[in-house]
């Protein structure tokens, strides 16, 4: 295991981190936390997880491994979120959060999901950032940390404000271009970073002879190579994997065990290499999910991947009709209320792609 410095706060943590948002058996919870004391014994130490992960789930399950952790003598630091912007709701959040994980402390806490400035100035006004620093004076968190959806010069203005010791943020082998620039300021402010998305949402695995030019091994699986991708980016502190299965722990830690230094020069070649933008494609985060008609946007934005990754009309009908089951005339239903929009972490125009889908020909 590859071990940095996160930021300035004096921790070490592993490059590979463990993220609790993508279990497959969420209610088997030895499973779980089978993988967990998997992952910590190949050397993870970096546990991410938040209170809206299946639920109040994800924490509760994370609450069972740290124990195991403990019981087995394996450390870790954990991370955790919070919506909430006022104290008195970010104390009740966090009072609960506490009791869920089994700890007196979270390492991490982050300021979660800033898509827009004006959404931060707003909950700056709230006293968020006051708050926070309570928290930490009275013990109950030890680092301030922001988890943010911004790209381009947006997310460095956030990152130079200088009150963050952490950042998370989505980097991987398709969308590395628009978040470039707040690498200058996670440099400038020595800042933690901690990348999520790895694998493009299972975009990456799903389409793997796209994604050949992340290679530098021969042997390597396509998975394997997004990986040692971000591991050869100094500026990334952790690279957060969603793990969904034990096997898919184990084939993460043989990524990092068997990885071989890029140089620069390799890593400028591989993002010169990918030739065409993936900027736009939908991670599948499924904040959208929540249209009033019933729409099922998720699935719709996930098959109009399909053409900006093969450039086929005919693919986004296919996976509608064939991974998804999902009618195109679900796609007709939209009142262009504009909710799914103002909840898309990444800002994509999600009105017209529907109306493009309802437009096509069988």
């Amino acid at each position: 295991m590859i071990y940095r410095e996160y930021g300035k706060t004096g921790k070490k943590v592993s490059t590979l981190g463990f993220g609790g948002m993508r279990f497959a058996e969420i209610d088997n919870r030895n499973v779980c936390v089978e993988m967990m004391v998997e992952a910590a014994r190949g050397g993870v130490n970096y546990f991410d997880t938040a209170p809206e992960y299946f639920g109040t789930k994800g924490e509760e399950v994370f609450g069972e491994g740290l124990a195991e952790l403990r019981r087995q003598g394996l450390p870790y630091y954990i991370a955790t979120k919070t919506f909430k912007s006022s104290e008195k709701d970010i104390r009740n959040e966090i009072e609960d959060q506490l009791k869920r994980l089994g700890i007196e402390t979270i390492d991490f806490y982050h300021i979660w999901c800033i898509t827009n400035l004006p959404n931060w100035e707003k909950r700056k006004r709230k006293g968020i950032l006051e708050t926070f620093h309570k928290l930490k004076e009275e013990g109950l968190i030890r680092h301030i940390c922001v988890s943010s959806h911004l790209i381009g010069d947006e997310i460095q203005e956030l990152l130079m404000e200088g009150v963050f010791e952490g950042v998370l943020f989505g980097y991987s082998g398709y969308n590395f271009s628009t978040r470039q620039a707040a690498f200058k300021a996670i440099t400038s402010k020595q800042i933690g970073c901690v990348v999520m998305n790895p694998l493009g949402g299972g975009l990456i695995p799903q389409n793997p002879e796209i994604f050949q030019f992340l290679k530098t091994q021969s042997d390597e699986t396509v998975v394997e190579a997004a990986l040692r991708f971000l591991f050869a980016h100094k500026e990334i502190t952790v690279s957060l994997v969603g793990f969904d299965t034990l096997e898919h722990v184990r084939e993460a830690l043989k990524a990092i065990n068997e990885y071989k230094p890029i140089t620069q020069e390799q890593l400028n070649t591989i993002k010169g290499q990918a030739g065409r933008s993936f900027e736009g494609i939908c991670t599948g985060c499924q904040y959208c999910d929540n249209c009033p008609e019933g729409i099922p946007i998720p699935k719709m934005m996930d098959a109009y991947n399909q053409k900006l990754l093969h450039g086929q009309d005919q693919d986004i009908l296919s996976r509608l009709k064939w991974h998804w089951n999902v009618p195109q005339a679900d796609a007709e239903k939209c009142t262009e209320c504009g909710r799914c929009e103002e909840a898309c972490t990444q800002h994509l125009d999600i009105i017209n792609r529907l109306k493009y889908i309802a437009g096509l020909r069988p």
